[in-house]
């Protein structure tokens, strides 16, 4: 108990400090796969319903014009959340920076893009946006369902059929918010191409669209990362295991000096 309320007080600080010093409001949106304490099996952590109402309340409480800060580290999750929080930030005045220390996937990705600056660690990424489709059974992504459909069968029942309708739907709509999150800070072609890459499901849902990629595609991120980031987000520590799978010295190193000369005997 006296350790998280450390480790809050901590946070607390760093917040003060780094909206001090860029004069920003600071939200952060960090999903790390937690354990219950009593089973001890781990549950992942998504963008839900409670996270797009917090950040909102969080956007609502500030200025207009004050610029805002996001830290994003997520694998995703719902779609509705996300294209909320999204939109929450296009509208707000204020200059919106997006900071991925690590990665943002899916709808984290989608959120990134609302930004009006993205700000990636060298070796972060983003994903693509393709909405996907579940069942009791299982999860699809929407062009493959529809890929599956364009092959003849004349014995498929009515829920796959159904399926293939709101994979239609989804696709379209995702695509659709896509180029509207593009459009203020991209033409109007560039931002249906990009959408259409990143929506369409060229990709599979897990492929990492690193810094190179990403502006290739058109869309613009710089890797300026504020040291202050990655202090915060060993504030935001992975729930402890019995024992950690990456270990390391958590101190930075100075560059190893250059090789002695060799001493040379005389003949």
């Amino acid at each position: 108990m006296y350790q998280k309320q450390m480790l809050a007080l901590q946070r607390n600080r760093k917040f003060h400090a780094f909206e001090q010093r860029r004069r920003t409001r600071l939200i952060t949106m960090i999903h790390r796969q937690e354990t219950m304490s009593f089973l001890g099996f781990p549950i992942a952590r998504y963008i839900d319903i409670e996270d797009s109402e917090q950040v909102l309340r969080a956007i609502r409480l500030t200025p207009p014009e004050m610029p805002i800060d996001l830290i994003i580290h997520t694998p995703g999750g719902l779609v509705l959340a996300a294209e909320q929080i999204a939109f929450a930030l296009k509208r707000h005045k204020g200059t919106v920076t997006v900071f991925v220390p690590h990665y943002a996937m899916s709808g984290g990705a989608l959120i990134a893009l609302a930004g009006d600056e993205i700000v990636m660690d060298p070796n972060a990424v983003l994903g693509p946006v393709d909405p996907q489709l579940g069942t009791q059974q299982a999860a699809f992504p929407a062009a493959s369902v529809l890929k599956a459909l364009a092959q003849p069968n004349p014995n498929r029942d009515d829920q796959t059929l159904i399926l293939g309708d709101l994979a239609e739907k989804a696709l379209r709509q995702v695509k659709a918010t896509t180029k509207r999150l593009l459009l203020e800070h991209h033409s109007e072609a560039d931002a249906e191409r990009i959408a259409t890459k990143l929506a369409s499901g060229e990709w599979t849902h897990d492929y990492a669209l690193d810094v190179e990629e990403l502006r290739a595609l058109g869309v613009a991120v710089q890797e300026q990362m504020p040291r202050e980031v990655y202090e915060l987000m060993d504030l935001f520590p992975q729930t402890s295991q019995r024992r950690p799978g990456v270990e390391f010295i958590p101190l930075p190193y100075a560059p190893a000096p250059p090789p002695l000369p060799r001493k040379t005997e005389n003949p």
